[in-house]
């Protein structure tokens, strides 16, 4: 919605702005013969758009002078709406053109679009997608064929004599003395990489209703550990909490 918005004002912007009869013949202006009005009005919303659309493809928002990119843009289309709607509505003896009318609705749509972005989840997703990261290795794992691997050779101890190959189908001797080792029990969880898609508050781990950080859309954090239906999320600078709300989220 706010693309084809920005299109619609880039193209309204070549079209008359007023038209006025005098002396027999009609005239016509378009929004470049003021620069003011096209460079300052109508590109000034394109500007807006564009760095609406750049927030949203950003995993993380990015901020100009304190304020977030899309604030800035939000800004912009909102004071191009106001000044269209009251140069159409200040019109003294000339005629409204179809660049003026279009121009109107177009920046109407945008400022629209710009402000129902923050409130309405479905819009607040990133247009691209955070690449997905490597799936971190359990804790504890071997690499395969490196030691402690199932097939890879037994060392022998330093100076122990090579022991000679047993006949085929016979078993080694067991070592008295000694009891097999038990087989550790398989993890019921594993970490994984996930995405929330709106934004998530992060709570203390010692149960308390504090909000320790925010999850945000487009960027990929650690669950650690499992509790009940709720995670226990690890973010990008190391802080640890626990995501209660777990429903839509999207795994690694």
């Amino acid at each position: 919605m706010v693309i084809g918005a920005a299109v619609v004002l880039f193209i309204a912007s070549f079209l008359d702005f007023y038209t006025y009869s005098g002396f027999g013949a009609e005239v016509s202006r378009s929004a470049w013969d003021n620069l003011g009005m096209g460079l300052g009005t109508y590109m000034g919303a394109v500007i807006g758009a564009v760095l609406i659309v750049v927030n949203r493809c950003l995993p993380q928002p990015r901020k100009v002078a304190g304020l977030d990119l899309a604030t800035v843009g939000t800004a912009f289309a909102i004071l191009a709406a106001w000044t269209l709607l009251w140069t159409l509505i200040d019109l003294d003896n000339v005629d409204a053109g179809a660049g003026l009318v279009l121009g109107f609705i177009a920046a109407l749509v945008l400022a629209a679009a710009a402000i129902a972005t923050p409130l309405v989840p479905a819009l607040q997703a990133a247009l691209v997608p955070a690449p997905k990261p490597v799936a971190p290795q359990p804790y504890g794992a071997q690499p395969p064929g490196g030691y402690g691997y199932p097939g890879a050779q037994p060392q022998q101890p330093y100076g122990a004599q090579p022991q000679p190959g047993q006949p085929f189908g016979q078993q080694p001797p067991a070592a008295q003395g000694t009891a097999p080792a038990p087989q550790p029990a398989a993890a019921d969880f594993s970490p994984f990489w996930f995405a929330v898609p709106v934004p998530r508050p992060l709570f203390s781990e010692d149960g308390s209703p504090n909000q320790i950080a925010e999850l945000a859309p487009g960027t990929w954090y650690l669950a650690v550990e499992q509790r009940g239906a709720a995670l226990v999320a690890q973010t990008q600078d190391g802080r640890r909490g626990v995501l209660q709300d777990t429903s839509g989220i999207q795994r690694g």
